[in-house]
């Protein structure tokens, strides 16, 4: 794919790059950055699959394999929506040391252009970033996370049949 099937979103957080580096790797608790998921993972090392799924475990909005991780520096996966017949493409979380805190750097790339997917990873990014920030901080939540928090949760019961966790097994390959 070409470069404009890359894109970039940086935020600096006035956290330290542990405190944001947990917030985007914790498994013991909904990561409000990503729409309220949990990260279920056999482990944060290449070749590990992740399913980021509901609170209650019923529903995969998404499933991957890590490919780089370096905490508390870097992790970096596919990624594809459960709900879509999409490709899946490749997600970066990048963090960075700088004084007074640490600079989040999120990249998209290969992601099919026109597709599903590059729609929902636009839309997503500015939430992602800004959420982040908030919660890093432990600053309260602006309300447009907290409205899309809240409709996420209202919305659960309407999730297709596909995003069902049992359809998502960490054995099934990603295609």
């Amino acid at each position: 794919m070409s470069d404009s099937s890359k894109s970039v979103y940086k935020i600096r957080i006035q956290a330290s790059i542990d405190e944001v580096w947990r917030e985007i790797t914790k498994s013991d608790e909904p990561i409000n950055c990503f729409f309220g998921s949990i990260m279920d993972t056999p482990g944060l090392r290449p070749g590990s699959a992740i399913r980021m799924r509901t609170k209650n475990g019923k529903y995969t909005g998404v499933v991957g394999e890590i490919l780089e991780c370096d905490p508390p520096n870097l992790l970096s996966m596919t990624f594809k929506f459960t709900q879509l017949d999409d490709p899946p493409c490749i997600v970066t979380h990048r963090l960075h040391e700088v004084e007074g805190g640490t600079e989040y750097t999120l990249i998209n790339k290969q992601v099919e252009p026109g597709s599903q997917t590059e729609k929902y990873m636009k839309g997503g990014a500015e939430f992602i970033i800004n959420t982040l920030k908030a919660s890093a901080e432990k600053k309260p939540l602006p309300f447009k996370s907290k409205f899309v928090l809240f409709m996420c949760k209202i919305t659960e019961p309407f999730t297709k049949k596909v995003a069902l966790s049992e359809n998502w097994p960490y054995e099934r390959k990603i295609e």
